[in-house]
């Protein structure tokens, strides 16, 4: 199925790169790991190592300040390991056990990180949940806190239209799918430590242009649908996964798989056109003050296209 993503997707026409802290960081995130007991056996932290945030995060932050990288990093490893629990570890499948587990990690979301209140015992994904956010906080940008924090609360809650779809074993429309894909993913919370690690975070008033808004989602559209064609194989292996643009396609037009792909291919590669076009308009303008936010959204779309050509989590 890699080689079927190689031909089909139009590689992203922007600059590839990687900081050159990122093998450093790798060690020190999977360590992070294992003092918050995100990983608790050999073979958790083995999936973890292969499963490279940090490759992905020094990709999508190829410059800036290290302790930026390694805060993005560890973001995408809890968020590996969140999905694990739910994907493999079978927590995704049962509305009934995921919610306890949701309400808990909210309720951490609701102190933002204080430095001053003790969250309560909340196990190894809240106690790790409540560092991420207090990092974040000491970097001393509210807005962009209130947003990580609003992003990651609508990615747990769609968490839980996830759960209940495979509980019901039932597969979603495709602009059902479009829309809660682009929370599912987590996409929107690593743009925002992206910002947060740039000298320049865009202020509210950048970040309200409608303008950037749109390229926000077609960037946050191009790293799940990529992600989705490089990881069919493997999620399809047993049987199609119903949150995969390329099974929801195939159920809502009837076609069958080869054609799904290609129509998901497509779809990328639409999505890719549209980017370029709205990049070009804002690039335009002559506001230079917007120039880092489009570097990071560029990064994310080729880094997320070069790590998932090596990924061995998709493997």
């Amino acid at each position: 199925m890699r080689s079927f993503a190689i031909s089909a997707l139009e590689e992203p026409p922007f600059p590839a790169g990687r900081h050159e802290a990122t093998d450093r960081v790798a060690s020190e995130s999977v360590e992070w790991a294992r003092v918050f007991r995100l990983v608790d056996s050999g073979h958790r932290v083995h999936r973890l190592q292969r499963a490279d945030a940090a490759g992905l995060a020094g990709r999508a932050c190829p410059d800036g300040p290290v302790h930026g990288l390694r805060l993005l990093t560890d973001l995408i490893s809890w968020l590996f390991v969140m999905d694990d629990a739910c994907d493999e570890d079978g927590l995704g499948t049962d509305p009934s056990r995921l919610a306890p587990a949701i309400g808990t990690l909210l309720d951490v979301l609701d102190r933002c990180g204080d430095p001053d209140i003790v969250p309560p015992a909340v196990g190894p994904l809240g106690d790790a949940l409540h560092d991420l956010c207090r990092r974040a906080r000491a970097q001393g940008h509210p807005a962009l806190l209130l947003r990580f924090v609003s992003q990651l609360r609508e990615y747990l809650l769609a968490l839980l239209w996830e759960a209940a779809n495979r509980e019901r074993r039932r597969v979603p429309e495709v602009a059902e799918y479009v829309q809660l894909r682009r929370h599912i993913g987590g996409v929107h919370p690593c743009l925002t430590l992206t910002d947060l690690a740039s000298k320049e975070p865009p202020g509210s008033a950048r970040r309200a242009d409608p303008a950037l808004l749109t390229l926000d989602l077609l960037a946050v559209d191009l790293v799940c649908w990529c992600n989705d064609l490089f990881s069919y194989g493997k999620e399809s292996q047993v049987h199609p996964d119903a949150h995969n643009l390329v099974t929801v396609i195939a159920q809502e037009s009837g076609s069958d798989e080869a054609d799904a792909l290609r129509a998901a291919a497509d779809r990328f590669n639409r999505g890719l056109a549209a980017y370029l076009t709205v990049e070009e308009a804002l690039l335009a303008c002559g506001d230079d003050g917007l120039r880092p936010a489009l570097a990071a959204r560029r990064n994310w779309v080729r880094a997320t296209y070069d790590w998932s050509l090596v990924a061995a989590r998709y493997a």
